[in-house]
């Protein structure tokens, strides 16, 4: 039972900390790969804290969890976690993790269905207003040409994707940076944003009093847009790719006093036209490798007292 209130400190610390840590941090729009890798450590740590404390605090509950816990493990390491004398405050622990474990399994599976539920719909109204010409192959990726009149560009994940161009983008965009735009998208695709989106917004919806969870939810939907734009600018250039951006959304009204639902565009040009550079090799494979023992610094927990009963 300590090694799992240890845990359960542990994971508090965490999910308090980590949230602070990056939010006062300025590293993250230098390198927002970097950072999308710290807050998913930073997130399944917490997790991993709570899953584990989860079955440790059953082990000390009920003999049959336990026996079948420590059935693979070798004879002294059930004894190094403490006798079956948790109680009811063991057994409390582990019902109420429990609870949580099932409650945002039920939220993650809500939101994938309502992403396909999203992702239907929009192939629903593309097939109506772009449908496929006899004899088209759309093949592994589709680019769909929509009559619009205001500019925009977007992805649409799933088995057949497909890149959506409207009219107005084409004709506002000059020179190669429709070509950024496209790479922008690509970004998006090739690295899997939208399971992040889609974990992201499951955990802050089952806990939004969670302050972990809520700012990884802001912080994903910040980040993928800054990893994407770095994407597009590495091949195309980022005064080319910021021009793009303001050339897909000045008429929307996002660079005037009041576009606070856009506000990110705008810090998204800025910060391609200040071209800050980026974090050294060393620096970056230095906070790679601190995030990567967030996750693992509870698993040392609760795997030591079994260790140490083995030398």
């Amino acid at each position: 039972m300590m090694v799992s209130a240890v845990l359960l400190v542990l994971g508090a610390l965490t999910a308090v900390v980590a949230p602070r840590l990056l939010g006062r941090a300025a590293w993250p729009e230098r390198e927002p790969v970097v950072a999308l890798w710290v807050w998913q450590c930073a997130v399944a740590g917490v997790l991993l804290c709570l899953g584990l404390s989860m079955l440790l605090s059953a082990a000390a509950a009920w003999q049959a969890v336990r026996g079948r816990l420590f059935a693979p493990a070798p004879h002294g390491v059930a004894e190094a976690y403490g006798p079956v004398t948790g109680g009811p405050w063991a057994a409390g622990t582990a019902v109420v993790l429990a609870g949580g474990a099932v409650w945002t399994g039920a939220m993650l599976t809500r939101e994938v269905l309502r992403a396909r539920a999203r992702r239907r719909a929009r192939r629903s109204e593309l097939l109506l207003r772009a449908p496929l010409l006899p004899g088209e192959d759309p093949g592994p990726v589709r680019l769909v040409l929509l009559e619009g009149e205001r500019p925009g560009a977007w992805w649409v994940p799933g088995a057949a994707p497909q890149l959506v161009v409207t009219t107005a983008a084409l004709n506002r965009l000059k020179g190669r940076q429709l070509d950024a735009v496209l790479a922008h998208e690509q970004g998006h695709a090739v690295a899997r944003h939208e399971w992040l989106l889609n974990c992201s917004r499951a955990l802050s919806g089952a806990f939004p009093q969670v302050r972990v969870f809520a700012a990884f939810r802001d912080e994903m939907h910040h980040l993928v847009e800054l990893a994407a734009d770095d994407v597009a600018s590495r091949r195309f250039g980022r005064l080319t790719t910021a021009l793009a951006l303001v050339g897909l959304n000045e008429d929307r009204g996002v660079f005037g006093p009041y576009a606070a639902p856009e506000a990110h565009v705008p810090q998204r040009v800025n910060r391609l036209l200040a071209a800050t550079p980026r974090l050294s090799p060393g620096h970056r494979l230095g906070l790679t490798a601190v995030a990567a023992l967030v996750p693992a610094l509870p698993l040392l927990v609760a795997f030591g007292p079994g260790l140490s009963a083995l030398t």
